[in-house]
């Protein structure tokens, strides 16, 4: 967890106003930067009777951190079972709850959902509180439209399995959102290129921590370089939605022809098919003023 240069955590003040009312808590936590806790989470999480984690010793470290000691309870995929009963008696009783993942927002790739799902159906109090997200963060950075999306989780291991996931996603008309372990970014993203079309696309790595690193461009490009060099750290991918499939230089070319004989200006025909086949919109306007000098730019 990374201080990022804040003051130390034990002196902020986060016991304000008086305990939460009962019920679960869905607590968001840094995932990197420990700046990026909120004042909400720490008054939850300092007031809880209970925090449940994905794992002790990382949601110790944080609450260690933040000088916070309200006692803490192992959930996750392994122990969701038996432990879920328990936890619903304590709410039921009239407890404080927090829930967490290992970082950032809870029902994210974790085994919140049930819980959730158990709490609604026995009229018990369910809150959710924002914070971090590598989901967002991935999107914010990426460059790539956002105005919708999905969010793919982690694809399957196996090379086979994982072309099959991407070929059910491969119409959605949205940007995708994937978690990758680092030591399959590459082939992932040689998979993706296969199945989905040499889309425009951002490899995120380390997101709010003090190596970020955002990679952007398309399949064609990031596949190789990451088979190479396989990127450290949390890895987040962001792949651009159909239609922004990357074409051959040709390809831009005669797109570009096509739609300054259809009218459009040099300016808005670059803007067009720099949307339409994910490349950059500086590289296409510059292939624009090449194909048409002492053309109209506007």
């Amino acid at each position: 967890m990374e201080p990022g240069g804040e003051t130390d955590a034990k002196s902020r003040p986060w016991a304000r106003g008086s305990k939460p009312s009962a019920g679960l808590y869905l607590v968001a936590t840094p995932i990197g930067n420990l700046g990026d806790i909120t004042l909400r989470a720490l008054e939850v999480l300092g007031h809880a009777d209970l925090v449940a984690c994905e794992d002790t010793r990382v949601t110790g470290r944080l609450m260690q951190l933040l000088g916070l000691k309200s006692p803490l309870t192992p959930y996750h995929d392994h122990n969701a079972d038996k432990a879920r009963p328990a936890l619903l008696a304590r709410l039921g009783r009239g407890e404080v709850v927090a829930l967490v993942s290992d970082a950032g927002t809870p029902m994210v790739s974790d085994p919140g959902f049930k819980l959730v799902r158990d709490c609604i159906e026995s009229n018990i109090p369910v809150t959710a509180l924002p914070g971090a997200s590598a989901v967002l963060t991935a999107l914010q950075l990426s460059g790539i439209a956002a105005e919708r999306f999905l969010f793919a989780g982690f694809l399957p291991s196996k090379g086979t399995a994982r072309r099959a996931a991407l070929q059910e996603l491969a119409q959605v008309p949205a940007s995708l959102v994937f978690y990758e372990s680092p030591h399959r970014t590459g082939e992932s993203l040689a998979d993706m290129l296969t199945v989905l079309g040499n889309r425009e696309a951002a490899v995120t790595r380390e997101l709010t921590k003090l190596h970020e690193e955002v990679v952007r461009g398309v399949l064609s490009d990031l596949a190789p370089r990451f088979a190479q060099t396989p990127p450290r750290g949390e890895v987040a991918i962001v792949v651009g939605a159909p239609g922004n499939t990357a074409g051959t230089p040709q390809d831009i070319e005669g797109r570009l022809r096509a739609e300054r004989e259809n009218g459009l200006s040099v300016k808005d025909a670059s803007a067009l098919v720099a949307a339409e086949t994910g490349h950059p919109r500086r590289d296409v306007y510059a292939t624009a003023l090449r194909l048409f000098r002492g053309g109209n730019e506007e």
